[in-house]
């Protein structure tokens, strides 16, 4: 039977003076990366940040097409990007610029995040478990990437398209503050890379007999409705950019169960051996 690390008993303080340390790591990991995105801002500003608000940005190029061999027409098509971005606030542009970098470098080290996270709570974990260490922090790290990526290229374009051709009046004119915009992006990127954190979450709370598959599978229509409403909140009103947004959260949703399914009859074959 497996064991757990032997490790002399650390008090409530210890494990608390621990996690300062971790979360000091961490900051200074991640404003490390942030100095060094400084030096590429303007690459990041002008084609990462403003890609979405141009009409030849690839998403948007990519729906063109798929509207043209769906037989849409240019149903889908972005031919134009009629609004404005403008800064209102003296301080406005420095404080952009410094709050993108450390969002920027929060991203970038994020799996260095994960690995200070991992040995934090290794005394708790059993000896096999410890060698999955670099599995962990590598299935983490490209299930955060990929979020971040969909985050990107699926959920912020149709955000930016739906509210730029939004109006309740001709009178009334488009003209985005930048922190509104900055805003938009930074929570659908880092919300889609936590969602897709959604399998390791799993992975753990089924281990602590805290969920099970049937749970998941009992409340599943419940997560499509809420995926749905989420879908069809973020993209344009059609079908098929809603059916698009969808399929990938509710793939992520089905692993979760299989995960889940996977660590509760493991544990009781192991449980069944002892």
């Amino acid at each position: 039977m497996a064991k757990k690390v032997v490790k002399a008993e650390m008090s409530f303080m210890d494990h608390l003076e621990e996690l300062r340390w971790l979360l000091v790591k961490a900051t200074i990991g991640m404003l490390v990366a942030a100095s060094l995105v400084f030096f590429v801002s303007d690459f990041i500003f002008d084609q990462i940040i403003f890609g979405p608000t141009k009409a030849d940005f690839i998403t948007y190029t990519f729906f063109c097409d798929l509207s043209h061999w769906l037989g849409f027409a240019d149903s889908i098509c972005v031919t134009e990007m009629d609004f404005k971005i403008q800064n209102t606030n003296m301080e406005g542009q420095v404080t952009m610029l410094i709050w993108t970098c450390i969002t920027a470098g929060f991203i970038l080290t994020f799996p260095y995040i994960l690995y200070l996270l991992w040995n934090f709570i290794t005394p708790a974990l059993y000896e096999k478990e410890r060698k999955n260490a670099k599995f962990f922090i590598f299935i983490s790290s490209i299930l955060f990437f990929l979020g971040v990526l969909f985050g990107y290229f699926i959920i912020v374009p149709m955000s930016v398209n739906f509210f730029a051709t939004f109006t309740v009046s001709d009178v009334v004119k488009n003209e985005f503050n930048v922190d509104s915009y900055i805003s938009l992006i930074k929570t659908s990127v880092i919300a889609c890379g936590l969602f897709f954190e959604l399998p390791i979450v799993i992975f753990f709370l089924s281990k602590l007999g805290l969920v099970t598959a049937q749970l998941l599978r009992k409340y599943r229509k419940y997560g499509i409705v809420v995926i749905l409403i989420v879908a069809a909140i973020v993209t344009p009103p059609d079908v098929v950019s809603q059916i698009i947004v969808s399929i990938p959260m509710l793939l992520i949703y089905e692993i979760s169960i299989f995960i889940s399914a996977y660590v509760v009859k493991k544990q009781l074959k192991e449980n069944e051996n002892v």
